[in-house]
Parts: structure tokens; C-alpha cells; sequence
């Protein structure tokens, strides 16, 4: 009798733990963060660097303490790195026009700033990764990578994805694509589906990173059709998100236009067209929307069910660096395009940053 009561009372205090922790009750919930572009600084073919960041700096100095905050908290923290991180001099690809045409070399100590302020899953799929061709390609995968940073973007084997395990062994997955040579190709479709098939069958919660689309001021709207900018196919962006999607991703975090876009939900999976600029410095445009970056959070249980997606914003003024920004300018810009490109979605934006609609469902 005893034993049975003692039982009793830890079922009891089993099921008001749980019922106090919803998300304990159900599953373990992880928070992922996604941001756009990072390029903090180049020395390359004159230095221009921020002068805040520097070996061992403190994240709070160099981003505010709530952005550091932000960033260190979530289980996983992820970024695109436009640019290439060595200190190569050889190979960097001439531009016959610099008004239009950056080479980037960022020094190695980046990856480990990167690191400390809490960065662990990056990009380099996008089209500064070869601006000092394959040499410092490979050279910016292997030092992000030796500062503990898994990455994924060189179109090599055992670099296209990367798997990262948490603590408590949930793996998470990244594919990255792009549309420049040395860089598995968003245009390619049947193939990426491939590639995220085969992460999927490695990772519980797969998340696929895109470099694509317009660039500037004029394009903050997905167009829902291949897009040419500077000659380029830039591919289309809607086309391949929702067929990553349909291989198995349940996170699409896009990149490359330099400015914000909607956000969409398919298949239980959530979309981010552009995180826009996030953390750059010196080259880049930050008038306008080219300023303003949403930081997207998604919070999704280990079957790949999201729970809630938050929308964070930030400020860069020039030269740059973020802040977290008061005004919410880059969430209600977000809002904005949502409602005009996805007005079937129904999606509200709260004050708090929060997205609710229908479509946030288990595929």
C-alpha cells in the first residue's frame, strides 16, 4: 500500500511537471535562430574593418547585450558568411566594375567571434565564397569549422551538408545552395531534392539554406519566377523552397537580396525569402530596407512540429553593425510583404513579434 501511494504521488508530481512545462510535456522544443548576411569587415584590397571587432572582443560590446543575449540563448544559431576567411593574396577574381563587382577577405579570428557570440551552423553558399576561388573556398570552410562552427556550401563531398548534434543527441541538419559555380545550384532542383533527401535520412530536423533572388531596394517582393539580376539566373526562389519542402526540410532561412522578404508556411514547414543584411560592415548598402533585418526565430520539437515562429528585428547604420531595434521596423516590413505576396496565409504579426497562422500544422 505504501509502494502504491508512493507511486501515486510521483505520478502526480510527474504530471503537473509537464503540465507546468508544456513543452517538457510534449517534447523537447529547440530554439533555432536564423539570420542573413555576415561580413564583418574586409582587409581586402584595402582594409576596411570594424574596429569593434577584435580577438576576444565581448559580444555585448561589439552587439548590445539583448542581441548577444538572442543569439548565445537559442540551441541552434545560424548565418550566411558572404565572404571568404584566410589570408591568401593569390587567386582573387578581377572586377571590371567595383561599383558592382567586391572581392571580401575577412582575417580567420572572424570564425572564432563568430563562435563566441554564439554562432554554430553557417553558410558559405552564396556568391562572395569564391572570391578568391577554391583555394579560399576551402580556406573559410576549414576555419570556420576549426573554431567549432559546422558548416555547409562547398559542392565537395562531406561539405554540401553537415549534421551537428545537441546535447542531448537531436541532430540537426544544413543544406546550402546558391547560384555560382563551386556551389550545389538552387537552379538545379531535382538535384537539391536529392541532397535533402539524403540529409533527411541523417538529421532529425533539417534545415536548408538559400542564396538567390534580386538584389536591392527593388526587390523585397518574391515574384514567384526565375529571377535575372547582373546577368545572372538567380533562380526561383518560391519554386525551390517549396520543393525542398517536399524533400523533407522543415526550415528554409533565404538569403542574397540584401533587403528583407516575406516569410510563408508549406507543408508544416516555415519560409524566410531574405533575412536580409544582418551583421556587415563598410561595402554594403544599408539605406532603406538595405538597413533593417528580420532575425527569425523558429521553435520546432524534434518530429519537426513548429511550435511558435518569432520575428526579431535589427538595425544597421553605416558603416554597420546590428542592434536590436525597439521600433520593429524589419518585423512590420516583414509583415507588410507577407500580407501583399501570401494574402492567403492569413498570417497576423503581433506586437511581440509572434506569427500565427492557420498553416503553423504538422505536415
Amino acid at each position: 500500500m505504501i509502494r502504491r501511494n508512493v507511486l501515486a504521488l510521483a505520478a502526480a508530481a510527474a504530471l503537473a511537471w509537464s503540465v507546468a512545462n508544456p513543452a517538457l510535456g510534449q517534447g523537447r522544443v529547440y530554439k533555432i535562430i536564423g539570420v542573413g548576411d555576415i561580413m564583418m569587415g574586409s582587409d581586402y584590397p584595402q582594409p576596411l574593418m570594424d574596429p569593434r571587432v577584435t580577438p576576444g572582443a565581448d559580444p555585448a560590446a561589439m552587439l548590445g547585450a539583448p542581441l548577444a543575449k538572442l543569439l548565445k540563448e537559442a540551441d541552434v544559431t545560424f548565418g550566411n558568411f558572404e565572404g571568404t576567411l584566410h589570408t591568401l593574396n593569390s587567386g582573387a577574381k578581377f572586377c571590371r566594375n567595383p561599383t558592382q563587382c567586391y572581392v571580401f577577405r575577412s582575417p580567420p579570428f572572424h570564425a572564432e567571434i563568430l563562435r563566441r557570440v554564439g554562432f554554430n551552423l553557417m553558410s558559405t553558399a552564396n556568391n562572395h565564397a569564391g572570391d578568391f576561388g577554391d583555394a579560399g573556398r576551402i580556406a573559410t570552410y576549414e576555419h570556420l569549422r576549426r573554431a567549432g562552427i559546422y558548416v555547409a556550401g562547398p559542392d565537395q563531398d562531406g561539405m554540401r551538408t553537415t549534421v551537428m548534434r545537441l546535447a542531448d543527441g537531436t541532430r540537426v541538419g544544413l543544406a546550402a545552395f546558391g547560384h555560382n559555380p563551386g556551389i550545389p545550384w538552387l537552379t538545379d532542383i531535382p538535384r537539391a531534392q536529392q541532397i535533402v533527401r539524403g540529409l533527411k535520412r541523417q538529421a532529425d530536423i533539417v534545415i536548408v539554406s538559400f542564396h538567390g533572388g534580386a538584389e536591392g531596394t527593388t526587390a523585397t517582393r518574391v515574384p514567384k519566377q526565375t529571377e535575372i539580376f547582373l546577368n545572372e539566373n538567380r533562380g526561383d526562389v518560391f519554386r525551390f523552397s517549396k520543393a525542398v519542402v517536399d524533400a523533407g526540410a522543415n526550415i528554409v532561412f533565404g538569403h542574397g537580396p540584401h533587403v528583407p522578404r516575406a516569410v510563408d508556411f508549406h507543408g508544416g514547414a516555415f519560409i524566410a525569402y531574405s533575412l536580409g543584411n544582418f551583421w556587415t560592415y563598410g561595402r554594403f548598402n544599408l539605406r532603406g530596407p538595405n538597413g533593417i533585418a528580420p532575425v527569425a526565430e523558429v521553435n520546432i520539437d524534434k518530429l519537426g512540429k513548429i511550435r511558435s515562429v518569432v520575428i526579431h528585428s535589427v538595425v544597421q547604420e553605416h558603416p554597420g553593425g546590428p542592434r536590436l531595434d525597439p521600433s520593429n521596423a524589419a518585423a512590420k516590413f516583414v509583415a507588410q510583404l507577407t500580407a501583399q505576396d501570401f494574402p492567403e496565409l492569413r498570417a497576423q504579426f503581433l506586437a511581440d513579434g509572434r506569427v500565427i497562422a492557420p498553416a503553423i500544422a504538422q505536415r
